[in-house]
């Protein structure tokens, strides 16, 4: 099971028999960069469009209160700001529930980040990629059902930013689906580094 962490717990350095098959650096390849973001904003243009046939979106402004209308533009920042640090927390944690000791979180001017000296194997580093976008997405759909109309936009669009904001995390599991199973991963939360097993 992909939860057992005895089974997939990372290695704090890279066993021997291991050589470097590949790089993902969604900041320095600028061609790739562009496609996951371009991914991005197509993803939150079309749940846009549904949150628009769910809710529409004036509901959000409606009641033609100014103050209302800036008390949920501010819940919206700061729910986005901490949004953010959340969704490192949660992969951080995910980090740790496979037996690594230390996780250094920070922000490179265009995103957050956590990230790790440890080595995991396909199956665990998935989960870890994937955990944020699942976690809150869960969290936020719920927020979505049983809010107001009048607060439905607030929650969604931080939702529309969670999923949307998964592209970059799609791509990389794609890419490592596509990878041999006994590959490991290291990720220092600036890039991620594939090592495959050398022939023998």
């Amino acid at each position: 099971m992909i939860y057992d962490r005895k089974l997939h717990a990372s290695k704090p350095a890279l066993p021997e028999g291991y050589e470097k098959a590949f790089t993902i650096d969604l900041q320095s390849d600028k061609k790739t960069y562009l496609i996951v973001n371009l991914s991005a904003l197509a993803v939150a243009a079309v749940m846009f469009l549904i949150g628009c046939l769910v809710t529409p979106f004036r509901a959000l402004y409606a009641d033609g209160s100014i103050s209302v209308l800036l008390l949920r533009a501010g819940v919206l920042i700061v729910g986005s700001v901490a949004y953010i640090i959340l969704h490192e927390l949660v992969h951080g944690i995910t980090m740790r529930y496979y037996g690594s000791k230390t996780v250094k979180y920070g922000f490179t001017g265009s995103y957050a980040y956590a990230g790790s000296s440890d080595f995991y194997d396909r199956a665990s580093y998935i989960v870890i990629t994937l955990a944020p976008v699942v976690f809150w997405g869960i969290v936020l759909l719920i927020l979505c059902l049983v809010l107001p109309a009048s607060w439905f936009w607030v929650a969604y669009m931080i939702q529309i930013f969670n999923i949307s904001g998964a592209a970059g995390d799609a791509y990389v599991t794609f890419r490592l689906i596509r990878s041999p199973r006994d590959i490991l991963i290291s990720d220092s939360g600036v890039k991620m580094e594939v090592y495959r097993r050398t022939e023998e």
